[in-house]
C-alpha cells in the first residue's frame, strides 16, 4: 500500500500528483476556508507544488495524501487570511498618509507618477518594504517583525528596491 502512495506522489514525471478527487478536496477546503473563487487556482498550484516538493526532497509520501493536502490547502487559507489582513494594514496607513496636505503643481504630479510606475515595476516583497519604511514611515525592526523576516532581509530588500527605483526615475528624466 506505501508503494502505491509513493508512485501517487511521484506522478510528477507522468502527470498530475493530485487525482481528481483530491483536487475537488483542496478547492472545497480552500474555498470553506474564505479563499475567493479568484484565488482557488492558486491554491491547488500551491498544494501540487508542495507535494512535489516533498517527493523530491526525498520525503517517504504521506500514510494519506487526501488527508495530507487537506491540512496543507487549510494552512494556505490561514495564510491567506494573514495575508489579506496585512495589505488592509497596509492601505489603512497608506490612506492616512494622504489625508495629509500635500503640495500640487505640475512637477509634483509628474514625480508621482514616475514613482508610482517604478512602484510597480519592483516585484512584491521589494515594493513592499519601500512602501511600509518611506510611505508609512515605519522602523525596519517593525517591517521585519510584521513581514516575518529578519531585519537584514528587509535592509537587503530596501536597498535593491531604492536603487532599483532611482535607476528607473534617472532613466525617464524625473530627477
Amino acid at each position: 500500500m506505501l508503494r502505491r502512495k509513493a508512485r501517487r506522489v511521484q506522478r510528477d514525471d507522468q502527470g498530475d500528483p493530485l487525482d481528481a478527487a483530491q483536487e475537488r478536496r483542496v478547492r472545497a477546503v480552500l474555498a470553506l476556508g474564505g479563499v475567493p473563487q479568484t484565488d482557488l487556482p492558486d491554491g491547488v498550484q500551491q498544494v501540487r507544488l508542495r507535494l512535489l516538493e516533498r517527493a523530491a526532497k526525498g520525503y517517504e509520501a504521506p500514510r494519506d495524501v487526501s488527508a495530507w493536502v487537506a491540512v496543507v490547502a487549510s494552512n494556505l487559507a490561514m495564510d491567506w487570511h494573514r495575508a489579506k489582513k496585512r495589505q488592509e494594514r497596509i492601505g489603512e496607513r497608506l490612506a492616512s498618509l494622504r489625508q495629509l496636505e500635500h503640495p500640487s503643481g505640475e512637477d509634483t504630479s509628474v514625480l508621482s507618477l514616475a514613482v508610482a510606475q517604478g512602484l510597480d515595476e519592483l516585484p512584491g516583497p521589494q515594493r513592499q518594504v519601500l512602501v511600509l519604511r518611506f510611505f508609512a514611515d515605519l522602523p525596519v525592526r517593525s517591517i521585519a517583525e510584521e513581514l516575518g523576516v529578519p531585519e537584514g532581509t528587509v535592509k537587503s530588500r530596501l536597498h535593491t528596491a531604492v536603487r532599483a527605483l532611482r535607476a528607473r526615475l534617472h532613466e525617464d528624466e524625473v530627477v
